[in-house]
C-alpha cells in the first residue's frame, strides 16, 4: 500500500462527521518533507430520489480548523511516513473547481454555472442550477424560464460562474 493510500485511510477514519465528504488526498514530496493536501466538502442534502433542490452550506474556517486538528492527531498517531516530517494542508474545494461528479452539481444548486455539451456542435450554456440528481442536472437558462435537463454524460465540462452579487440582491 502506498503512503498516499495509507494517508487516505487514516484521514477517512478520522472524519466522523456524516455531513462531510473526503473530496481528495494528495501526498507529494516537498524537499525533505511530505506535503499532505486534504480537501473536504460538505455532503449535499438530497431527497429520497437522489435529487438536491437546495444549496449546500460551505465549510467554515472553524470547521476546517477543527477537522485539521483531528486529521493531524490521527496522522501523528499512526505515523504513515515513518517519522519523516510532513506539512498538512486542509481545505475545501474552491469555487473554481470544475464540476465533474453529480455531487459537485448537487452542492452547487442555485448557483450560476456555464457548461459545454458534448457531441456534434458543442454548445455553451449559462444558467442557474435548479435541481441536480444522480444522472442529470436541471438548469434554468432564461430567468423565469423552464428548467432544461442535461445528462451528465452529455456535459463535456462545467464550472461555477463567480457572482459578485447574490440572486436576492438582483431582485431588489
Amino acid at each position: 500500500m502506498s503512503a498516499a493510500d495509507r494517508v487516505r485511510e487514516i484521514v477517512a477514519a478520522a472524519l466522523t462527521d456524516p455531513t462531510l465528504v473526503l473530496d481528495g488526498v494528495e501526498v507529494t514530496a516537498a524537499g525533505k518533507r511530505k506535503l499532505v493536501r486534504v480537501t473536504l466538502d460538505r455532503r449535499p442534502d438530497s431527497d429520497a430520489d437522489g435529487w438536491a433542490a437546495g444549496p449546500t452550506p460551505a465549510l467554515s474556517l472553524d470547521d476546517i480548523a477543527e477537522h485539521s486538528r483531528r486529521i493531524s492527531d490521527a496522522l501523528d498517531g499512526d505515523d504513515p511516513f515513518g517519522g519523516a516530517a510532513y506539512v498538512l494542508e486542509v481545505s475545501s474545494p474552491g469555487v473554481g473547481r470544475p464540476l465533474r461528479t453529480p455531487r459537485h452539481y448537487q452542492r452547487n444548486v442555485s448557483r450560476l454555472i456555464t457548461l459545454v455539451t458534448r457531441g456534434g456542435e458543442p454548445t455553451e450554456v449559462t444558467g442557474r442550477i435548479w435541481r441536480a440528481g444522480p444522472e442529470s442536472v436541471a438548469v434554468v437558462v432564461d430567468e423565469g424560464g423552464e428548467p432544461q435537463s442535461f445528462a451528465y454524460a452529455d456535459i463535456e465540462r462545467a464550472s461555477v460562474v463567480v457572482e459578485f452579487t447574490s440572486s436576492n440582491e438582483k431582485d431588489e
